[in-house]
């Protein structure tokens, strides 16, 4: 099982422009192969998201398709590029 990290910043204006777009993100993340879980944390910096899935490839697509996705749908509110980090599930229960 691999999980990709975006940290995000732009406040609580980027994290609600995410949750406007819930019913379009679900569509996009659960498309991909392998798709396991997807979770958005509000912080006081920006939202976090953690996508999970099955295998590398598919973390890997899920960061292309969500780059697609803030470029074509939410390029205003975008900040700057998010911090991402993608890895094996070391531990998971």
């Amino acid at each position: 099982m691999y999980a990709t990290i975006r940290n995000y910043d732009g406040g609580s204006e980027w994290a609600d422009a995410l949750v406007e777009h819930e019913d379009d993100i679900r569509n996009v993340i659960s498309a991909i192969d392998g798709f396991r879980a997807y979770y958005l944390i509000r912080t006081q910096e920006g939202p976090t998201t953690i996508s999970v899935f099955d295998d590398e490839a598919g973390a890997e697509a899920s960061t292309e398709a969500a780059a697609d996705y803030v470029t074509h749908n939410l390029l205003d509110m975008s900040p700057a590029s998010p911090r991402v980090r993608s890895g094996e599930v070391a531990l998971s229960f």
